[in-house]
């Protein structure tokens, strides 16, 4: 498929002066230029950007004695959604409890891992941190092609992998000190009823629906 040739021109960055937080608002003016030589008018646009801009997510799996694949999922806790209030939300009876979700373990890259092996050892130092699975980063495999989750906002791309792992062999997380992995639950099912919860909306994760959907397909014999 042809994407259309329009480009995007810079006028002035009006990125307010900012602290030392996680998050960046970016603010510039923009024009578009167009195919046919014409411009638009001028127009101002923010978004959000961050010094570790990517992330990976990581889909670990076994089998059974049954020959059932399992995956595992971790509680997660995100402010933004404690912050919804029925007010704003069409259906709060859906919203997330206190804002903690169901997800894949995910993190992020950081900008010393800025090439394909480096992504990959992220990926393998999250799997150590949020479900205490030790594995060489050779052993991660990636799961179909990267993606934008949320392009009009933030130029964050996700990376999936996946990685077979033995359940006897999982420690401790060892975790990232963030008071927001502190309680949380480790959580192995199978896969199909992972894929159940995406369909009823038990489990509310966009990134988490997607890797369990790449995983479903694997095991269909489904080629990404």
């Amino acid at each position: 498929m042809r994407l259309p040739d329009i480009r995007l021109e810079v006028v002035e960055d009006r990125t307010p002066e900012q602290g030392s937080g996680f998050l960046r608002l970016q603010r510039k003016r923009y024009r578009a230029l167009y195919p046919d030589g014409t411009a638009s008018d001028e127009f101002t646009y923010d978004s959000i950007d961050r010094r570790a801009l990517d992330a990976v997510v990581i889909l670990a799996h076994f089998r059974d004695a049954q020959g059932e694949r399992h995956v595992y999922l971790r509680s997660s806790v995100r402010p933004p959604l404690s912050e919804r209030t029925k007010e704003r939300s069409p259906v709060p009876d859906l919203d997330p409890p206190h804002g903690v979700l169901w997800e894949l373990p995910a993190g992020l890259v950081e900008p010393h891992e800025r090439e394909l092996s480096g992504v990959r050892e992220s990926a393998r130092r999250e799997l150590l941190e949020e479900l205490g699975f030790a594995v060489p980063a050779e052993a991660l495999t990636p799961l179909g092609p990267s993606l934008f989750p949320v392009p009009g906002m933030i130029a964050e791309r996700l990376f999936f992998y996946s990685v077979e792992v033995e359940p006897d062999a999982r420690v401790e997380p060892t975790l990232d000190g963030s008071p927001l992995e502190h309680f949380g639950t480790v959580l192995a099912i199978p896969l199909s009823e992972a894929m159940n919860h995406c369909r009823s909306g038990v489990v509310m994760d966009a990134k988490t629906e997607i890797g369990i959907r790449r995983l479903c397909d694997l095991d269909a014999g489904v080629t990404a």
